[in-house]
């Protein structure tokens, strides 16, 4: 006969400590105290977060790792930088201090551009064979990796201007072995000396700007406003300055008919389409929510001969 089952399932020293360090992290007010705390665990293990039932404690100095790392946590220091990796798509990135960490909401819009150029491809609309894609702001090379990795024979060039951050760029794509071409220029030029042989050859221009309206500065938690690089956050007193030089630049590089994916703040769901609207240079303007449902980018195409102006 079997015995009946009288209580649950003793607790594993490994999972005390995990469970420990997410109270921790949750009175430091940290968003996502367990999954950071098993995080944190699987990365000094060297383990999958899934394999952490089966652990059963960690030794001393892996212990003694991850205590350390759980501090620096509660002081909200970012995950992505104690791991060193941000993911994002089917990609592992190299990240750190001096460049912008990946966020999830991004994936909406690299999802809307792959989408579309294939969608391109499949109807005969021109990108069909080796599309040229450029990302401005690059950072750490999200979009343009992302790009390089998922559509076949793409061309792709990354623009970046910030040292720090072009550094974690070239460290990614020579990593993960993608064809990304590296420009070290501002999307605010006239244009980027290097980015001339691309007028008006572009299929797609992409771009996760800094948008943050300056306002917002005392507002954002401190992941963002101490540890992510203000270069890649502020974007003026509405939060589109750089949204505007971005427009101008992709007026140049893309073809008729060639394609705008601008990732803009939540409060941008009606601002960021007037200002395309208003260029005079885009059809088929349109805005797009996240995953969340909060508006998140505005895609425009450009006109073709003969289209005439779309405010």
């Amino acid at each position: 006969m079997i015995p009946p089952v009288t209580g649950r399932r003793a607790r594993t020293p490994a999972a005390e400590r995990i469970d420990a360090a997410t109270a921790r992290l949750a009175a430091a007010g940290v968003a996502s105290p367990r999954a950071d705390a098993e995080q944190l665990a699987a990365f000094v293990l060297g383990i999958g977060r899934a394999q952490l039932l089966l652990v059963d404690d960690l030794p001393a100095p892996t212990a003694t790792r991850f205590e350390a790392l759980v501090r620096r946590r509660a002081a909200r220091e970012p995950l992505q930088h104690l791991t060193g990796i941000a993911g994002f798509r089917y990609l592992d990135l190299a990240v750190g201090p001096g460049v912008f960490i990946p966020r999830p909401e991004t994936e909406s819009v690299v999802g809307w551009a792959i989408d579309a150029l294939r969608a391109a491809g499949a109807s005969g609309g021109g990108a069909e064979v080796a599309p040229v894609c450029v990302d401005l702001c690059a950072g750490s090379g999200t979009i343009a990796l992302a790009l390089a990795g998922e559509v076949p024979g793409a061309r792709v060039h990354a623009v970046e201007r910030e040292p720090a951050a072009l550094d974690w760029l070239r460290r990614n794509v020579t990593s993960t072995g993608l064809a990304v071409e590296i420009h070290e220029a501002d999307v605010a030029d006239e244009p980027p000396p290097s980015l001339a042989r691309l007028d008006a050859t572009v299929d797609l221009v992409v771009s996760n700007p800094p948008y943050l309206p300056d306002a917002d500065r005392a507002t954002v938690e401190p992941e963002v406003g101490v540890h992510d690089p203000a270069a890649a956050l502020w974007g003026g007193p509405d939060g589109l300055r750089v949204v505007r030089a971005v427009v101008r630049l992709a007026a140049r590089l893309l073809r008729p008919g060639g394609l705008l994916v601008i990732e803009h703040a939540d409060g941008h769901g009606e601002s960021a389409p007037a200002l395309l609207r208003a260029d005079g240079r885009w059809q088929d303007v349109a805005d797009h929510p996240d995953l969340g449902g909060r508006d998140r980018f505005v895609t425009g195409r450009m006109a073709r001969p003969g289209e005439g102006e779309h405010r």
